[in-house]
C-alpha cells in the first residue's frame, strides 16, 4: 500500500500483460478494494519496436481495451516518455501508487529501475509484480548459486516446481467517479511502418485473451497428443499458436502450465514434449535476465573472430525470400505474411543465412525483430545464438541444416512450399499470393516471375561453412 494515503487511487501501467485473468497484479490490486486507473502508455521502449511487433501491439491494445470495458473500467492512452508520463499521470488523479507487471529485457529493466527509484524519492509507492514468466528468473538457481546456462539441467530443477493456480478474471474494476483524458490509439499510427502489409497480417493475427484462451482449449482438446510427433512439419496444424499471445501478456503462462499439467496426468502423449517448450522461453528469458549483453554480443566471446559477413546482397535476397532455395524462401514468406515462422523453418533459415550464407546472426535477428508478430527479445536472441554456434547451449557449428533434406524430411507432400510460393504454380493459393501483396513496391516482384535460381550450392556452402570454423578453432589453439 501506499505510504501516504491507502484510500488514493493505484496507476496499473499495464505493458506486455494485456489480460484480466492469471494476473498477479490485477489480483492484488482488486483485493484492496482500492480504485484503479488501467493505463497503457506508448513509450521510449515501444517506440523502438520494429514495424510488425509494433503494429501487433497496437492490435493487443485496442482488445485489451475493449476487455477492460466488460468489468466496468476503461483503458487511459497516454503518449511520452515514461517517466514524465506517469508523473503527469499521479498528478491529474490523485494516485499515491505505480504499480506495472516485471519485463526483463535490458531495455525495460533500464526503464523500471530508473522510474523505481524516482518514484520513491518523491515519496510514491512504486511496485512491480510476476506475471510475464512462470519462475523469476533469480529464483532459479545451480547447487553452488550460480544462473543455469545448459537447458537440461534447467529443466530438470523446475519441472517439478509448484506453478500457483492461476487467480480468474475480476468481475469488476474499481472505477474513478470521472475518467480523466485519453489519447485516441488510431492517432498513435502504431502500423504505419507495416504500410500495405497490415492488412495481410490482419488475417493471421489472433487477437485479445478470449482468442488466446480459445487457442489453448482448442490446442489441449485435439492437437496436445500428436504434439512430439508432429510439431516438426510446419505445414501441420500441431502446434498451439500461443507463441503471440504469450508475447503480449494476452494468456498468463500459468494458465497455459497448468492445462499442460492436466493433460500430461491424463495421459498426453505431447504433454510433457509441450510443458519442455513453454519452459525453453523461461530458459531464455533466464538466460537474458542474467546475461543481458546475450541480446547483442557473441555468448563466446571466442566466436568474435568467427569470419562472419555484415550485410550483404545474399542476405538481401534471403530478407526478400528470394534465394532459390525452396524451404528457406517459403519460411521467409511465411514471416512475411502471418507475421510468424513455424519453428522448424526458424532453424533452417538461420543456420542458411549464418553457415551457407556465412552472415553474421544479428543481420538476421535484426529482421525478425523488424517482421515477427510473435517477436520475443529473449527467444529470438537465444534462437539465433543457438543456431549460429555462438551461444548458450549451442548445437554446434558443424550441425548444418541441409533445407533440401530438411524439406524432403518435414514437407514430403511440398504442402508447405506450395502454400507460399506462387511461382511456377498454375493456381497458386491465396497466402502465395499475400506475400506480393505485402513486400514493399520497391523490391519489384509479382508471382508470374521465374523463381531465382540458387543462391549457393548447398554442398559448397556446407564447405565453406566448415572451412571457416576450422579457422577459428585453430586461431584458438595457436593462441593457447
Amino acid at each position: 500500500m501506499s505510504e501516504t494515503n491507502p484510500d488514493a487511487p493505484i496507476l496499473l501501467w499495464f505493458r506486455r500483460d494485456l489480460r484480466l485473468g492469471d494476473h498477479p497484479m490485477i489480483a492484488e490490486a482488486v483485493r484492496t478494494g482500492r480504485v484503479l486507473i488501467p493505463v497503457f502508455l506508448h513509450e521510449e521502449v515501444v517506440e523502438g519496436l520494429g514495424a510488425a511487433p509494433k503494429w501487433r501491439l497496437g492490435e493487443a491494445v485496442g482488445a485489451f481495451a475493449a476487455r477492460i470495458g466488460t468489468v466496468g473500467s476503461r483503458l487511459v492512452l497516454r503518449r511520452g516518455r515514461a517517466l514524465p508520463s506517469l508523473r503527469a499521470l499521479l498528478a491529474e488523479t490523485g494516485a499515491r501508487d505505480v504499480w506495472w507487471s516485471r519485463a526483463y529485457d535490458p531495455e525495460s529493466k533500464a526503464r523500471d529501475t530508473e522510474i523505481k527509484a524516482a518514484l520513491k524519492a518523491e515519496g510514491f509507492g512504486a511496485r512491480s509484480f510476476p506475471g510475464h514468466l512462470l519462475f523469476e528468473p533469480w529464483e532459479v538457481a545451480t547447487g553452488q548459486g550460480e544462473p543455469y546456462k545448459v537447458y537440461s539441467p534447467y529443466w530438470r530443477a523446475v519441472k517439478g516446481r509448484e506453478v500457483p493456480a492461476p487467480e480468474p478474471a475480476p468481475r469488476e474494476l474499481r472505477a474513478p467517479e470521472a475518467w480523466l483524458a485519453s489519447d485516441r490509439l488510431d492517432d498513435w499510427a502504431m502500423g504505419q511502418a507495416m504500410r500495405r502489409g497490415a492488412s495481410v497480417l490482419q488475417k493471421h493475427a489472433g487477437v485479445g485473451e478470449e482468442v488466446a484462451l480459445q487457442r489453448l482449449a482448442t490446442f489441449m482438446r485435439h492437437r496436445v497428443g500428436d504434439y512430439a510427433s508432429r510439431r516438426d512439419f510446419p505445414a501441420a496444424e500441431a502446434t498451439s499458436g500461443l507463441s503471440e499471445n504469450l508475447t503480449y501478456g494476452e494468456i498468463g503462462p500459468r494458465t497455459v502450465w497448468h492445462a499442460g499439467r492436466r493433460a500430461f496426468e491424463e495421459g498426453a502423449r505431447g504433454a510433457e514434449h509441450f510443458l519442455k517448450e513453454l519452459v525453453w522461453r523461461e530458459f531464455a528469458w533466464h538466460l537474458m535476465h542474467h546475461f543481458p549483453q546475450m541480446a547483442r554480443d557473441n555468448w563466446r566471446p571466442d566466436w568474435n573472430g568467427f569470419p562472419w559477413r555484415a550485410d550483404n546482397e545474399d542476405a538481401e535476397r534471403w530478407r526478400r525470400g528470394m534465394t532459390g532455395e525452396p524451404f528457406v524462401d517459403a519460411a521467409m514468406r511465411e514471416m512475411y505474411v502471418t507475421g510468424r515462422m513455424h519453428n522448424r523453418a526458424r532453424m533452417i533459415v538461420a543456420s542458411y543465412l549464418t553457415k551457407h550464407l556465412l552472415t553474421d546472426w544479428r543481420v538476421g535477428l535484426a529482421w525478425f525483430e523488424d517482421c515477427l508478430t510473435d517477436w520475443d527479445p529473449a527467444s529470438n536472441a537465444m534462437g539465433w545464438q543457438w543456431v549460429a554456434g555462438s551461444g548458450p547451449d549451442a548445437a554446434p557449428y558443424f550441425r548444418i541444416f541441409n533445407p533440401e533434406t530438411q524439406a524432403e524430411k518435414f514437407d514430403p507432400d511440398h504442402v508447405y512450399r506450395r502454400a507460399f510460393i506462387a511461382e511456377g504454380q498454375k493456381d497458386p493459393p491465396g497466402t502465395a499470393l499475400d506475400f506480393f501483396a505485402a513486400c514493399p513496391e520497391s523490391w519489384a516482384l509479382a508471382p508470374d516471375q521465374r523463381y531465382p535460381r540458387r543462391l549457393v550450392e548447398l554442398s559448397e556452402g556446407r564447405a565453406r561453412a566448415l572451412a571457416a570454423y576450422d579457422a577459428l578453432r585453430r586461431e584458438a589453439a595457436a593462441a593457447n
